[in-house]
């Protein structure tokens, strides 16, 4: 896969100003839109290494026919027009970001004659003013409830006002006193308006007002001795500040801001966004995307800044409505340009940053840590999906060329630490799910580090594994001759199968094509054939086959990337978690403990200084004084308090672990 030839524009024909550029197929069709300070400098590093591009960019390019741009002024203005032409284009490589659910709205139909209060979903229209989102709808009708005693705004629908009008009697809410009955001329529409702009300013923070003007009006009733009204006017004080109450206290009754939360990993990321009026939650939103590039947090939260605020829907609580501060959890690459858009947005002049202390941090790791479970869940749901599963495994059996889907895959990773305590993990997905009674650890003997230790401890790990599972199917097959149990691992008499007697149909190695070939030698050297292997790059998602000189690019929203990636990364997380159990104990069980004059200070020094007990035992006395903190005198202790050990045989060795690994 190469750029076209022809897109290229000539040398010195790209300004170098601010503006904004759009990338189109053969067809015209605008495919990507990206801002840049110096469109020189931005578009030329799309062809100047077009190897070293990321692949979901290299597929961009390669698909594009055609650039254009764009010169404007200033960074800001790039950002407006940046935005507008998402917004218009909706191009497919641009970031998308998807509700992770879909949340209900308090609408409020401004733009009809006789407002109306509804539960409203899905898109936002012009002249309706929008509260929330909230979690449930049943959380909104209970707080329309409460707040129609004081506001009897019309909630009824477009038939059920026509019929009423038609019939001269008002519905159950009009008689009950919780509609003002337009429909029947007991409220003007003027006065209709009034009480629905009332009711959106409540709910909009400005609560004190209504609350102070009915405490004065149930005084005022009590001293001319109407108790009746002034009862009826304490209930509507109780209504409004129960309907306060179902919002969350978080900030100073001044504040109003947005708190925006990313988290994401290789392939996928999740926003979350509180929005906060009056210092109350009034609404909250989350949004899933899969990522088409190797945006960092900073990238994203630009972009989904534009998403949330570029819309024009001017609703109370977001989707438009930019309040006085926005709190982010990394700040935009171009933040300041980010910031004056927003104040051209918003009239005013908005604060945007990062929250370092106080309350709003509080917030901010609060909404943040919604922002991981959210992403959590969205893993957890599509990774358990059967159909989800099903697609994952076809589309790694179409991309790799096996000849049947991989039901059993098992993962490899090496961890070390400056090539001391090397292990090794195997970790085994069936079906698309972990396996995890089928996990093993290995402990390396000798591997060296770096890059080659890397290989080598892979082979050896390769190797072993494989090694055990010819031992073990060629014994099963001796017990079965013997009439043994036929070696049926359901027979309740039959033999036990060994801990590696079954193969994998994959076998998927953490790292690139030197990984992947050395799993491909350890498996031709024991006449393997038929486990195939492939290699999974962290840095760019590559998938790389042993015998190939490029790799294999998966789709990056695609469910086969995403299998692999769940199972290197589980494969990673069990090699540190061994990795680390073997550095604990070679740091608490040395042999040290009981020597005295040597604290744990001087322990970890002598540890860190030659990586394990082993080598500080085959370390002469001047090597071991050397050591900060280790004078002459204590290193001929320790010399001779190690050489006792081995004298009696309890000099520290490594033994291998050849599995029986944690479960």
């Amino acid at each position: 896969m190469a750029a076209t030839p022809h897109l290229r524009p000539a040398p010195g024909s790209i300004p170098r100003d601010p503006g904004v550029y759009r990338f189109r197929d053969a067809s015209g069709q605008v495919i990507y839109v990206g801002k840049a300070k110096d469109l020189r400098a931005r578009l030329s590093s799309y062809f100047r290494d077009f190897a070293g591009l990321h692949p979901r960019t290299q597929q961009m390019v390669s698909t594009a026919a055609d650039v254009d741009w764009t010169v404007v002024s200033t960074e800001v203005e790039a950002l407006q027009l940046e935005y507008s032409w998402i917004k218009e284009y909706d191009p497919r490589f641009n970031v998308r970001y998807r509700d992770d659910k879909s949340y209900p709205y308090l609408a409020v139909t401004l733009d009809e004659e006789f407002p109306r209060v509804q539960v409203m979903r899905g898109a936002k229209r012009r002249g309706v003013r929008y509260f929330g989102p909230y979690s449930h709808a049943w959380a909104i009708r209970e707080t329309v409830d409460l707040l129609l005693r004081v506001f009897p705004v019309r909630t009824c629908s477009k038939g059920v006002f026509r019929d009423a009008r038609n019939s001269g009697r008002p519905c159950l809410l009009g008689y009950i006193g919780k509609c003002a009955a337009p429909c029947v001329g007991r409220a003007t529409p003027e006065e209709h308006r009034r009480l629905a702009e009332d009711f959106c300013s409540f709910l909009a923070g400005d609560t004190g007002r209504f609350i102070r003007g009915l405490e004065s009006r149930m005084a005022e009733a009590a001293r001319d001795m109407e108790y009746e009204r002034a009862a009826r006017l304490r209930d509507d004080i109780q209504a409004l500040r129960a309907a306060l109450e179902k919002q969350a206290v978080v900030l100073p009754d001044s504040t109003d801001c947005d708190v925006v939360a990313i988290a994401d990993d290789q392939l996928q990321a999740a926003v979350q966004v509180f929005h906060v009026r009056g210092g109350r939650i009034r609404g909250q939103r989350g949004y899933v995307l899969d990522k088409v590039s190797d945006s960092g947090p900073g990238e994203l939260v630009e972009t989904f800044l534009g998403r949330l605020y570029g819309s024009g829907d001017e609703g109370a609580d977001g989707g438009g409505a930019v309040p006085r501060e926005v709190l982010v959890s990394d700040a935009p690459a171009d933040a300041e340009a980010v910031a004056s858009w927003l104040s051209q947005r918003r009239g005013a002049a908005v604060d945007l940053r990062v929250p370092r202390r106080g309350d709003k941090k509080d917030l901010m790791e609060t909404v943040a840590k919604n922002a991981r479970e959210a992403l959590a869940r969205h893993k957890t749901h599509r990774a358990g999906d059967l159909s989800t599963r099903g697609r994952a495994l076809n589309e790694v059996q179409e991309a790799l060329g096996l000849p049947e889907a991989p039901l059993r895959i098992e993962c490899y990773d090496v961890s070390n630490l400056q090539a001391e305590h090397v292990v090794a993990s195997m970790v085994v997905f069936e079906d698309g799910l972990a396996r995890k009674s089928e996990y093993r650890r290995f402990g390396i003997r000798g591997a060296a580090g770096g890059d080659q230790g890397d290989v080598a401890a892979m082979y050896e790990v390769i190797r072993r594994r494989f090694t055990r599972y010819l031992r073990e199917s060629a014994e099963a097959g001796e017990v079965a001759r013997m009439g043994g149990g036929g070696g049926d691992p359901s027979r309740e008499d039959g033999p036990r199968p060994g801990k590696f007697a079954y193969p994998p149909n994959l076998v998927v190695v953490d790292g690139a094509r030197p990984q992947a070939r050395a799993a491909r030698r350890a498996l031709d050297e024991l006449g393997i054939e038929d486990v195939a292997v492939c290699g999974l790059a962290k840095r760019l998602e590559e998938v790389w086959l042993p015998d190939d000189e490029d790799p294999v690019i998966l789709p990056r929203a695609g469910e086969g990337l995403y299998l692999l990636q769940r199972v290197r990364d589980e494969a990673h997380r069990f090699a540190i978690q061994y990795h680390r159990q073997r550095r604990a104990k070679a740091l608490t069980g040395s042999g040290l403990d009981d020597m005295p004059g040597l604290g744990p200070a001087r322990r970890a020094a002598l540890i860190k200084e030659f990586g394990s007990v082993r080598r500080l035992a085959a370390a002469t006395e001047e090597e071991i004084a050397g050591v900060p903190g280790i004078g002459p005198v204590l290193a001929g202790a320790v010399h001779a308090h190690l050489s006792g050990e081995a004298d009696r045989g309890g000099a520290p060795t490594e033994q291998a672990n050849d599995g029986g690994g944690e479960r």
